[in-house]
């Protein structure tokens, strides 16, 4: 039986790698471990179809080491000895150990020496936060680096490349890809590698070819193999921003009905990184200083959203998207900064007061700066009247808050109660 393509085009050398630059690229970490031949232990930990095996692979094939691959939750600790027993006779064996997390005491005290000792190069691959599910005495040992999903050009390499290549990949197969087609691969796979991969080859394998041996695959083909439509399948077009724009508006305005639909079409389209970072967007420039308990509580749960990954994922951003809805609203915040940026890129800047200066340097004092400064927690209440803002822009008043709920309310009053203290406190000198 021939393996999958997405295990087929796996990379044999670093060079190889599809994305994680930040791991692999020239100069950066891991590049730098195989380069110097100073392996050590390591636990990548990121979203399903990233590159954890890749990376592991890359290793082995560039440092020429035998590589093994083993599941901490379904291999024994007999199979772990069989991995220590080639370490031995051919001196170092990199072993990916996937889900690492489930990795119980008997295999950890059994694998403990071997990674003491060097033999084993131990790479853990694993979805969840390694801080909160690895066992310490693995963490301890080994170095911890987040693989990132993938971007929408990593993905579109890797579709070329596996199209392209005659040895490993499709490339005899004469593929024609319509464009739209490609674009429901890439998103609603959602970063997932190894889907996109297996998608196309189910794609180009089950198409009957035409007349001149040419594989013709279109958007309908595409969303058949990989069961998902093409909801918002156009990235780039009107549609795509069309949804996320009513997806803001919708809770902007209140309409949690509205916004669960808006969030249903971007959820089955698979774009878990444009909602995550439009929750973000919303939840502090919608709701801001109304509700700052809800805005964690949002960030918190597109976090989690991002380990998940789709199904799960729609569990969290529908418990955000509900919350930011019903939330009172305020968009004091950035409306506040926006003026003062406005202000700036009009001139609005004038020269910091001599006494806010930095002053931790010589000479410092003998032009004057610091040397008025009056530190505000040696004084009651932690505050002191003194003058912050530039002399040109003395006065200037950004943020102007509604008060649209007992939060904001009473930043409102302390805002304007500091603001008339500040006042009074600088006439008086």
């Amino acid at each position: 039986m021939q393996q999958p393509l997405a295990y087929r085009m796996r990379p044999r050398t670093i060079s190889e790698v599809v994305g994680q630059q930040h791991l692999v690229g020239e100069g950066k970490i891991i590049n730098r471990m195989v380069t110097a031949k100073m392996l050590s232990s390591m636990i990548l930990y990121g979203p399903p179809g990233t590159g954890k095996t890749s990376i592991a692979s890359a290793i082995a094939g560039s440092t020429k080491y035998a590589f093994r691959i083993l599941n901490a939750a379904t291999d024994s600790k007999k199979d772990l000895q069989m991995v220590a027993d080639e370490a031995k006779m051919s001196g170092t064996v990199i072993l990916l150990l996937d889900e690492i997390h489930r990795l119980d005491k008997t295999k950890q005290d059994f694998l403990l020496p071997h990674l003491e000792s060097g033999n084993i190069v131990l790479i853990g691959a694993t979805t969840e936060n390694p801080y909160l599910s690895i066992l310490p005495a693995i963490r301890s040992r080994t170095q911890i680096f987040e693989v990132k999903p993938l971007s929408e050009d990593d993905m579109q390499i890797a579709i070329d490349r596996a199209l392209t290549d005659k040895e490993r990949g499709l490339g005899d197969f004469k593929v024609t890809l319509d464009d739209d087609a490609r674009k429901q691969l890439v998103y609603a796979t959602n970063g997932d590698l190894r889907s996109a991969l297996n998608g196309l080859e189910l794609a180009v394998r089950s198409t009957k070819p035409s007349d001149d041996g040419a594989v013709h695959i279109t958007l309908a083909i595409v969303e058949e193999t990989i069961q998902r439509k093409a909801v918002t399948a156009d990235k780039d077009g009107d549609g795509h921003y069309n949804v996320i724009s009513a997806l803001q508006k919708s809770i902007r305005g209140s309409d949690t009905d509205a916004a669960l639909h808006y969030l249903a079409r971007l959820i089955e389209a698979g774009d878990l990184p444009i909602i995550a970072r439009r929750l973000q967007v919303i939840a502090y420039e919608d709701i801001g200083l109304a509700n700052p308990a809800v805005v964690q509580r949002a960030v918190m749960a597109v976090q989690t959203a991002q380990q998940l990954g789709f199904p799960e994922a729609r569990i969290p951003l529908a418990n955000a998207v509900i919350e930011l809805a019903l939330s009172p609203k305020s968009n004091s915040a950035i409306s506040a900064v926006d003026e003062a940026i406005a202000r700036v890129r009009k001139g609005g800047t004038g020269d910091v007061p001599d006494h806010l200066k930095d002053a931790h340097y010589s000479g410092a004092k003998k032009l004057g700066h610091g040397v008025d400064y009056v530190y505000p927690h040696g004084h009651p209440g932690d505050w002191v009247p003194q003058q912050y803002l530039p002399d040109k822009l003395v006065g200037a008043s950004y943020f102007k808050p509604t008060g649209n709920s007992k939060v904001e309310q009473a930043y409102k009053e302390q805002y304007a109660k500091l603001r008339q203290a500040q006042q009074n406190g600088l006439k008086k000198r």
